[in-house]
């Protein structure tokens, strides 16, 4: 992290004053930038608060996305009717949904806010105020380079969290429809979900053509099932949803979540399905053996079941986990299968991670050990043919 003093952030601070002079009712100064790294347009701040008339923290955090801006979503473009594409020109809405989503968080208890406080907003200058995680230490980082048994603490630690933030939403997600409502953006599909379609209608087509292996229908019925989650689902609650190990933190108060652009909610399983095949969302690989897989189920679980007492069935947990899991490795086959250089380029810049092929054979390995583990075997046959195929491509 590098000071800068340059415009256009000279501008985002002096936007960043306005907001809190109007807010605050009396004059705000910021000064000293740092840029945390923001991405394309969208720059992001540390400022000090060198005059405050109220009881403002002493560091902030300024985010603004620029007119022209990108999300950075891993998602491909959903305007465009082909497989991957670049990424939509959706700022504004995914603005609105990351103010609308702070706002929801900010509301909960400060023990078990996943992120930062949402200290002022401006939904027309597309800016955001935010409190000061400090100088945290992202879980990529600590998977990358701690121990084996730091790096299992640190994944039961970020399982633990997700468990937490699932068990304080439940129940809330009418108070989250008001806050899109009253920002107008009710209506917004969510554009993880947009994709999920896409891809449960095209990865049959792609294994058979690229890896040589046909799809049963009894998989696809699996597929089709697991689709609803992001919609539906027993176990809904609020996720930030872009959950990359490079928007996800370790500071003095423990693991904290980045990044609300797609924050909303959802399935639960999801969440922690996620970590459990290794975020395929991007190319990121941890080491995930079977004692490290259950010591981040347990950690989740033991958060939530007080919410849901069904999830302390292991047979019903293990169910779920695996319905979750097989629809994020379809997710990844269609987003990673194909050479998509535009997209792949993007998430091989994560330091975690590893060529496509060998993330898509790891991922359809720990999909069938855990299909094997719930005893469902017709996921458990057909991803391990599938892994066996990639091995060989990616060896």
């Amino acid at each position: 992290m590098i000071a800068i003093l340059a415009d256009p952030v000279s501008e985002v601070v002096a936007a960043a004053e306005k907001l809190l002079t109007r807010r605050t009712g009396a004059p705000v100064t910021l000064v000293d930038p740092v840029d945390l790294g923001g991405s394309g347009p969208t720059i992001v701040l540390r400022v000090r608060v060198a005059e405050n008339p109220f009881s403002l923290p002493k560091t902030l955090v300024v985010k603004q996305v620029r007119d022209g801006a990108h999300t950075d979503s891993w998602m491909p473009d959903v305007e465009d009717q082909s497989h991957g594409g670049g990424l939509p020109d959706d700022s504004h809405t995914a603005f609105l949904r990351e103010a609308v989503s702070y706002q929801f968080a900010t509301a909960l208890h400060t023990d078990v806010r996943p992120g930062a406080e949402l200290l002022a907003s401006d939904l027309e200058a597309r800016i955001l105020v935010l409190s000061d995680l400090g100088d945290a230490t992202s879980i990529s980082s600590l998977l990358e380079h701690s121990d084996t048994d730091t790096v299992t603490n640190t994944l039961m630690a970020m399982a633990q969290a997700l468990g937490r933030m699932h068990a304080t939403t439940v129940g809330r997600e009418e108070d989250f429809t008001a806050l899109l409502r009253r920002a107008e953006v009710e209506q917004c599909d969510d554009f993880v979900s947009g994709q999920v379609g896409r891809a449960v209608a095209e990865v049959p087509g792609l294994l058979r053509d690229h890896v040589g292996i046909e799809v049963p229908s009894d998989v696809t019925e699996q597929v089709t099932q697991a689709e609803k989650l992001f919609d539906s689902g027993r176990f809904r609650a609020f996720s930030p949803s872009d959950l990359c190990p490079d928007n996800i933190i370790v500071n003095d108060e423990g693991v904290r979540f980045l990044d609300y652009e797609w924050g909303g909610f959802r399935d639960a399983m999801l969440d922690i399905a996620y970590a459990l095949v290794s975020f395929p969302g991007c190319l990121c690989s941890i080491d995930l053996s079977e004692d490290r897989t259950q010591a981040m189920i347990e950690a989740w679980r033991a958060e939530v079941v007080g919410m849901w007492p069904a999830l302390a069935d292991d047979d019903v947990l293990d169910a779920r986990i695996v319905e979750a899991q097989l629809i994020w490795v379809w997710i990844s086959t269609y987003l990673f299968l194909l050479d998509d250089h535009t997209l792949i380029s993007e998430v091989r810049e994560h330091a975690l991670s590893v060529p496509r092929t060998v993330a898509l054979s790891r991922r359809w390995e720990q999909l069938a050990r855990s299909a094997q583990s719930a005893g469902n075997t017709v996921i458990a046959e057909h991803a391990e043919a599938v892994a066996a195929k990639l091995a060989i491509t990616a060896g």
